[in-house]
């Protein structure tokens, strides 16, 4: 599945959840909302990170951690449509950056 799969498909569910949410709260949620909804993921994340290296005793550990990751990265994708980002190619600029700036950091520690 390429970016613009996963992108697709998180917003299809972000669509069927707004159905449901109009169903049940007679509104969908807001960016805000889904911004703590997140928040909430990584604290569940962040704790199973700590499982998955063995500082926690959580049953079925990696199977959730898969789960969660997942939350997450649907989260982050439903955000940044939801504020008008285009995250594939944010990501490919940041990480060009950050690529160069840390090789030229090497560059100068070899000195």
């Amino acid at each position: 599945m390429d970016f613009a799969d996963l992108r697709k498909s998180a917003l299809r569910l972000n669509e069927l959840y707004e159905q449901l949410e109009t169903k049940m709260y007679g509104r969908v949620w807001t960016t805000e909302e889904l911004a703590l909804g997140f928040v909430g993921d990584v604290g569940d994340l962040a704790k199973l990170i700590q499982a998955n290296a063995g500082v926690r005793n959580i049953d079925d550990c990696k199977a959730k951690l898969g789960h969660e990751l997942s939350d997450c990265l649907w989260s982050i994708l439903v955000l940044a449509d939801k504020c008008g980002i285009d995250l594939e190619a944010e990501y490919a600029r940041n990480t060009g950056e950050l690529i160069e700036y840390v090789s030229g950091e090497l560059r100068k520690a070899e000195i």
